[in-house]
């Protein structure tokens, strides 16, 4: 099973600052690829790696370290799972977000609009709802909020109307059934943009990946020690602007929060005030380089807590 090589490999992981002997999350296990260098980092400390799909699943079983716990569940329940292992604390995690390139290359999972498969693009197999359900069954105003809001499509309203309008002759069943349907909205020459943002904003209401984001975040400050660090890379600027937001306010909307004296009450000290971006030479090498954003930050004594 080919995975390709983890973006920005080198300074995710010095941006964790590992100890041998300290204890580690990373959120997105994915192909393995930060994984195994953390783990190899490691001597007596631990890494836990968490993934909610089964490929990611059979990758964990290549990595031969003691140190090495897979779990197979979303981020969003990092905490419970940490405690049902007897960790309460940690002092870095690291999130690789979005899908990873194995997830797009195989056209039957439905995450590209570049192959042909049944509409589905879940994360966890397991769930009921597939991008299946969201484009037959979703009413028109539900699907324009998702396209305005999650792809970031300026005639949204359109295309969920050409949707509806077309579902009730026939189901939507395809990825080519469903970009049959964009082609005729999208702007010329910029129609694979467009594809992609459609297919984009599918793709988080089906996993929820922003509030799972937003529920992740929240669970690093509660986990994470007082000088841990916290590496996040996002791939578009919906997540970047929840992570950026976060890290710099402690908070996802708002102003931020200040005690009698003017002091920022925040988790996090960012560590970086502009994100690292990948150097030309990785670019060249893998596309997916170019839109990635690299979030570090350092926690701070704020006590932080539901």
């Amino acid at each position: 099973m080919k995975y390709h090589i983890p973006v920005m490999l080198s300074e995710c992981v010095s941006g964790l600052q590992i100890s041998p002997a300290g204890t580690y999350v990373d959120l997105t296990f994915g192909g393995g690829g930060h994984s195994r260098v953390i783990a190899d980092q490691l001597e007596t400390g631990q890494l836990f790696s968490f993934d909610q799909d089964d490929e990611a699943a059979k990758n964990a079983d290549l990595i031969p370290s003691p140190c090495f716990t897979f779990v197979q569940a979303n981020f969003r329940h990092l905490r419970k799972y940490l405690k049902l292992h007897g960790v309460t604390q940690v002092d870095g995690i690291l999130a690789d977000l979005g899908v990873s390139s194995h997830q797009f290359d195989v056209a039957e999972r439905g995450f590209s609009f570049q192959g042909e498969a049944r509409l589905d693009m879940r994360m966890n197999q397991f769930q009921p709802l597939s991008a299946y359900e969201v484009v037959n069954e979703y009413a028109v105003e539900d699907l324009h909020k998702i396209f305005g809001m999650y792809g970031e499509i300026k005639n949204a309203k359109s295309l969920a109307q050409a949707i509806t309008r077309e579902r009730v002759n026939k189901e939507i069943v395809t990825t080519k059934d469903l970009v049959a349907i964009a082609e005729k909205l999208a702007p010329k020459h910029r129609e694979y943009k467009y594809y992609a943002q459609v297919f984009q904003a599918l793709r988080i209401e089906v996993n929820d990946e922003l509030r799972a984001l937003e529920d992740a975040l929240e669970q690093c400050a509660e986990v994470l020690r007082e000088g841990g660090k916290l590496v996040v890379m996002s791939y578009h600027s919906l997540e970047d602007r929840i992570v950026k937001n976060f890290l710099q306010k402690g908070k996802f909307f708002g102003d931020q929060d200040k005690d009698l004296y003017g002091n920022v009450l925040k988790p996090f000290e960012v560590d970086n005030r502009k994100p690292i971006e990948a150097k030309e030479e990785e670019v060249a090498e893998n596309s997916r380089a170019r839109s990635a954003k690299l979030r570090i930050a350092t926690r701070t004594n704020f006590k932080y807590g539901k």
